[in-house]
């Protein structure tokens, strides 16, 4: 199930936070901040979706993450390279070598991460 970007904006606060109540997601946004409906809200339809859940303290609610964002993004990503890049890793890593404003550093340290995955599944 995917999320939408406002609520992919609260996800990373809970991720960031691990758990965090009501009033905490407020102070954490930038202004103009949504009104505390907007966020309970969309904290609702998250939890529907099986992304949040929450503890109950006396009258407040603690919220948490039930899917780790590592493999949120990992999804998603899986999903823009099977819908874009004929679910090929290797056009998508083509496409954005080539086509992003990556430096050369950034070049030559994907080269070293790439190398040290060769060599990891080589043994």
């Amino acid at each position: 199930m995917k999320l939408t970007k406002t609520e992919e904006q609260l996800m990373e606060i809970i991720w960031q936070q691990e758990k965090v109540f009501l009033k905490d997601i407020l102070s954490a946004y930038p202004e103009p901040k949504p009104a505390g409906t907007t966020i309970a809200t969309l904290l609702k339809r998250m939890q529907d979706k099986g992304f949040v859940a929450y503890e109950t303290f006396g009258n407040s609610r603690q919220y948490f993450a039930l899917v780790k964002k590592s493999d949120y993004f990992s999804n998603e990503v899986s999903g823009i390279i099977k819908n874009y890049f004929s679910n090929s890793a290797l056009q998508f890593a083509s496409f954005f070598t080539s086509s992003s404003n990556i430096t050369q550093k950034e070049l030559e340290d994907l080269k070293k991460i790439i190398d040290v995955e060769i060599k990891r599944r080589a043994k």
